[in-house]
């Protein structure tokens, strides 16, 4: 993996401070990660005993997970738009003040509708909107507080950002189900909306302090004006845009089979993978007509573009932790004070522990041993862990359903393998992405950072709905497994697949560097 600079850089200080303004927004990071876990956390419980209560029982839990799963491909689908705001109208702060409203507005409608099935739904989808187009501007904005100068302690930054992420997320998984057993819905929601409203006041006092990045002014030479340019220099480029066009079309016709977000996310899945295709071959075309350096920056995108793609399958074992392996543990055996989704509070709880141990012990001591843990090294490897998580609770689920009942302390090896995993894969990918993201489009391509999130949830919903389909469940039970277990030996052969790939593509990708001058 070779390593080339975007500029001529200034010489670091090595005695540069961590600028003043940073705790603000990680204060605020904090609160908001709190008021997000802790009404995410209690999701798929509340569903399955109230919300859709009127379902019978056995479809319950199926429904929550469509439910559960929806809700979090909007969270990561709306940083698409929070990124394109932020980069070309109203900048990173005004973006995130605006939209955390928006989102303290949704957490409020939780707690005033918990029997009101439309008035809950509102309020998830103002939070998608409120949380996911904050999403790609927060952490950029953290970025942006940095320069040539001091780009060196963004890394600790960065990662002082995920360290408070689940700080919040820890207490918010052990405290909020407590709250819902003992306190009720109404409660329970309601806590999150305050610390949601407690973050915004954070944010709005450090407003005087931020390095304020502006909006990119209108630019002929833009990722989509040199796209464009691209796809209309040549016959082929063309032909698979237009092929990308009538898959999506393909897709949302086939929405009253599939079902609405399905199709959506398909038909934008779809159209970008083959319009992104046609760019790539035909980029050189652009030539002439835009600046060489913007030619590369669009170049440099779709690199990182497939990067991301092959990250989504983590990303669909990751967020089953919160809806499936919930589901599990209300199967196991366990003291009648302790809530299955309190087992949540252990990943947050780890990653406390794991990201100063490998950054002080782990990372340095394999240096010594001359083996650099890159940042594309830590994905793959962090791939991997995830699909081994998921061998070792498909392995548990045949215990269970062959009718022998465990201790669900049994999960903690699980929640370990796919906890290390999300430090190697998540804590890495969000400064990789800022790092390799030109100036115009760090916002934007945190978005699509964060798309591959999305995508990875689409996987989830594509699996669920299979596994209804009487043929795909007729040839599960001549597997000799149960559906679940055959589900989640799928998902821990996929992210197999996706850390080969994603290793034998990082060995040719050259890594850029992206940070502003002083």
């Amino acid at each position: 993996m070779a390593s080339t600079s975007a500029g001529a850089p200034a010489n670091p200080d090595p005695k540069a401070p961590i600028p003043r303004q940073i705790p603000y927004i990680i204060g605020n990071e904090g609160c908001e990660r709190f008021s997000f876990y802790g009404m995410r956390n209690i999701l798929t419980v509340f569903l399955v005993t109230s919300l859709l209560s009127y379902l019978p029982e056995n479809e319950r839990p199926g429904a929550a997970k469509d439910v559960f799963h929806t809700f979090v491909i909007g969270v990561y689908f709306f940083p698409l738009l929070g990124g394109w705001l932020s980069d070309r109208f109203f900048g990173k702060y005004n973006t995130i003040f605006w939209l955390s409203l928006v989102y303290c507005v949704g957490q409020f409608c939780l707690a005033l509708f918990v029997d009101n099935k439309a008035g809950f739904y509102t309020g998830l989808a103002l939070i998608a909107l409120g949380s996911g187009g904050i999403k790609p501007c927060v952490a950029a904005f953290v970025g942006d507080q940095f320069d040539q100068t001091n780009k060196h302690r963004a890394k600790v930054v960065f990662d002082a950002f995920y360290w408070i992420i689940n700080f919040g997320s820890f207490f918010a998984s052990l405290l909020m189900p407590i709250f819902l057993r003992q306190l009720g819905p109404a409660i329970a929601f309601g806590v999150p909306g305050l610390l949601m409203f407690i973050s915004t006041v954070i944010l709005w006092s450090g407003r005087k302090r931020y390095v304020m990045v502006p909006p990119a002014p209108p630019n002929p030479h833009s990722f989509l004006n040199v796209s464009r340019t691209a796809l209309a220099s040549g016959r082929p480029g063309l032909v698979l845009a237009g092929l990308g066009a009538l898959a999506a079309l393909g897709a949302l016709a086939a929405a009253p089979q599939i079902g609405t977000v399905i199709a959506l996310c398909t038909a934008l899945v779809a159209f970008l993978a083959f319009a992104g295709a046609g760019v790539w071959i035909q980029l050189d075309g652009a030539r002439g007509r835009h600046p060489d350096e913007a030619v590369e920056g669009v170049r440099s995108v779709l690199r990182v573009l497939v990067l991301f793609f092959l990250i989504t399958p983590f990303w669909s074992l990751f967020d089953q932790k919160a809806s499936t392996w919930v589901l599990q543990a209300d199967a196991m055996t366990k003291p009648s004070w302790f809530q299955s989704s309190q087992m949540q509070a252990l990943n947050p709880a780890l990653v406390m522990i794991l990201i100063p141990f490998n950054n002080l012990v782990l990372y340095p001591l394999l240096k010594r041993l001359g083996y650099e843990m890159t940042a594309l090294r830590r994905i793959t490897i962090g791939i991997a862990f995830s699909g081994l998580s998921w061998v070792v609770v498909g392995g548990m689920q045949l215990v269970l359903d062959s009718g022998h009942a465990f201790t669900i302390a049994w999960q903690i090896l699980p929640y370990a393998l796919l906890t290390l995993a999300e430090v190697l894969v998540s804590t890495t990918g969000l400064e990789f992405a800022y790092s390799q993201a030109p100036q115009a489009m760090k916002s934007a391509l945190m978005s699509f950072f964060n798309l591959s999130v999305t995508v990875g949830n689409l996987w989830v919903l594509v699996v669920n709905g299979a596994v209804k389909n009487g043929a795909v469940t007729d040839f599960i039970k001549s597997t000799g497994f149960g559906i679940t277990a055959f589900q989640m030996f799928f998902f821990a052969g996929f992210a197999f697949v996706a850390a080969l790939a994603f290793g034998l593509v990082a060995r040719r990708y050259k890594v850029v560097d992206h940070y502003r001058t002083a």
